[in-house]
């Protein structure tokens, strides 16, 4: 029998993005704000947007109160659950709806104590460790441990840097995986590299940005140029070809 489709989650901060992954052939989505601190909790408006948007994919909402490091104080990990508790309400009946968490203790490790109460705030719904994951000295410990704390797929790169850069490491990850904890690898795959991280990892799911940039439609404060980010189609269509999609 033929191996099964890498799964293809799209992450974007774009409305309209969603429809656009959709039509695509996309998977699943990793929903953000913030992107450039290198993602953010999302509104609650533009979850329910993407959810509309795209009503047959994953929609997975990353919950992360600020940039920087991953080391949260009480008072964030208090905002986080009521931010995971708001958004549950937030989509409409029938979503697909996962949450995307991390959290480390100062020297580096998952922070179970606190994982644990976001994977019950969570409720039913799914849960991913993000990139926070590769952080951590040692990683397949730290699959075990996320398994066992009801966390269901891992975000990661392999290390720091790209995927491309650890492809022996995120091959090991996927294989010490096995059916407990989907391996999502992420982190630099593009068009001309995504076929490459599959074959090289036999990763089950790939996660990825769509990039495109668009000019302001309106006159510049005078702080930047107004242009922003967007997802850009020829770019999914792109990555859905090199995956035979």
């Amino acid at each position: 029998m033929p191996a099964p489709a890498t799964l293809v989650e799209i992450c974007l901060e774009d409305v309209g993005g969603a429809a656009l992954a959709a039509a695509a052939g996309a998977d699943a989505l990793e929903v953000c704000a913030g992107l450039v601190e290198g993602g953010t909790t999302p509104t609650p408006g533009f979850v329910r947007h993407c959810a509309e948007q795209a009503p047959g994919l994953e929609v997975r909402v990353l919950v992360r109160p600020r940039g920087g490091d991953f080391v949260h104080s009480t008072a964030e990990v208090d905002v986080m659950v009521t931010d995971v508790e708001v958004l549950r309400d937030a989509v409409p009946h029938g979503t697909r709806l996962g949450f995307v968490v991390g959290t480390l203790t100062p020297d580096g490790e998952v922070d179970a104590e606190v994982v644990r109460r976001l994977v019950a705030a969570c409720g039913p719904a799914p849960v991913t460790f993000h990139k926070a994951f590769d952080s951590v000295p040692d990683q397949r410990a730290a699959l075990a441990l996320l398994r066992d704390l009801g966390v269901t797929r891992v975000l990661t790169s392999g290390g720091p840097g790209t995927a491309v850069d650890h492809l022996p490491a995120l091959a090991d990850l996927v294989r010490a995986a096995g059916d407990d904890v989907r391996v999502a690898v992420g982190g630099g795959v593009r068009p001309g590299n995504v076929a490459r991280v599959v074959a090289a990892t036999g990763a089950r799911e790939v996660h990825l940005r769509a990039p495109g940039a668009v000019a302001s439609a309106g006159r510049s404060a005078g702080y930047d140029d107004g242009g922003r980010s967007v997802t850009d189609p020829g770019v999914l269509a792109e990555v859905m070809a090199a995956l035979g999609r």
